[in-house]
């Protein structure tokens, strides 16, 4: 039996604005620590013997990880579509910061985003379950939600965007 896996379905080509500019940022940042890396590859190199050198070694890695993240960006930046935030603010969009109440009255919080943006903390994918479906709901909206557990019941408590949100007029 062999080890092939399926290819992963491609993500939503939707990002916020301030996602866009973090991407943007890490690419711009990316070049000059490729050249810094680049610098110590060479050095490394000039040691000698490249078979048991440890810097070596240790910098082409890095560098063909900063070269997959170089490319990954210049090729996915280009395909996102920033959104801007949604004529109807009353209903939930891609963007909106959601507070959902549970069943035992706990209260959560999410911002449905890209997937491109998922590295802070009660940031969900437009993707996933819970943000399909809290898409096109209004505030006090029961949201059924299917989970490895059961069906999970929530209750839209909050709703907002960020007021920078779309202001790139």
């Amino acid at each position: 039996m062999g080890r092939w896996r399926p290819p992963t379905p491609r993500s939503s080509p939707y990002i916020t604005p301030e996602g866009y500019a973090t991407l943007s940022g890490e690419l711009d940042a990316l070049w000059p620590h490729r050249a810094d890396v680049t610098r110590h590859l060479a050095a490394a190199a000039a040691e000698g013997d490249r078979s048991e050198n440890a810097e070596y070694i240790y910098r082409k890695k890095e560098l063909r990880e900063i070269d997959r993240r170089i490319r990954y960006l210049q090729k996915r930046l280009p395909s996102l579509k920033v959104v801007t935030r949604p004529q109807a603010a009353s209903k939930i969009y891609f963007g909106a910061w959601v507070t959902l109440e549970t069943e035992s009255g706990d209260e959560v919080g999410y911002r449905i985003v890209g997937a491109d943006e998922l590295d802070n903390a009660g940031y969900i994918s437009v993707d996933s379950p819970m943000a399909r479906a809290l898409l096109g709901k209004a505030l006090d909206d029961e949201v059924r939600v299917q989970t490895p557990q059961g069906e999970a019941v929530y209750w839209v408590v909050g709703l907002r965007y960020l007021e920078t949100l779309g202001d790139t007029d």
